[in-house]
């Protein structure tokens, strides 16, 4: 079990063209349950997760997210927000966001992160998606199956880690 999971987190890419296939309620229901579970600071668990699979929807999320245009051609996108008076909205948010990755990957779904924490779009998507001024948006999930291989490399640990001091 523990070695596929790390497969997963190994082989996840992110992948912005999809093809035209649905993901079923109940694979989404669970993707975002794990997104539900991650860990948040003093388990405030600050977040709310929009699950957005209509066409039109989609498309006016990718309309104002300049860096999302994709969005529209997803299966389905997860807006991820947290609480305003959260004092760890970002690390919270992101936490969820990663734990939405991976379980997606772990159904042999793509998805793409596109960030939301005080872009430019932030807050026309909240309103957008008519979620209460009390949450700010921290990201958009965009996901769907595909036929794309993405294999940009990754840096080597060797480049990254550090023993003891720098």
């Amino acid at each position: 079990m523990a070695s596929e999971v790390i497969r997963i987190i190994k082989e996840r890419r992110s992948v912005r063209e999809y093809l035209p296939r649905h993901i079923s309620k109940e694979v989404l229901e669970d993707i975002v349950d794990c997104g539900r579970l991650a860990p948040s600071a003093r388990n405030l668990q600050p977040w709310l997760f929009v699950v957005s699979t209509e066409k039109t929807i989609k498309e006016e999320i990718a309309k104002l997210a300049v860096h999302g245009r994709f969005i529209a051609n997803a299966a389905a996108c997860i807006s991820v927000f947290c609480e305003r008076e959260n004092n760890h909205p970002v690390e919270d948010g992101s936490a969820a966001t990663q734990n939405i990755l991976i379980a997606a990957k772990a159904h042999g779904i793509d998805s793409c992160w596109v960030a939301g924490y005080k872009k430019e779009h932030s807050e026309s998507v909240r309103e957008f998606l008519g979620v209460p001024q009390k949450y700010m948006l921290i990201s958009l999930i965009a996901l769907g199956y595909s036929d794309k291989t993405v294999n940009k490399p990754k840096k080597a640990l060797s480049e990254v880690i550090r023993w003891e001091k720098y």
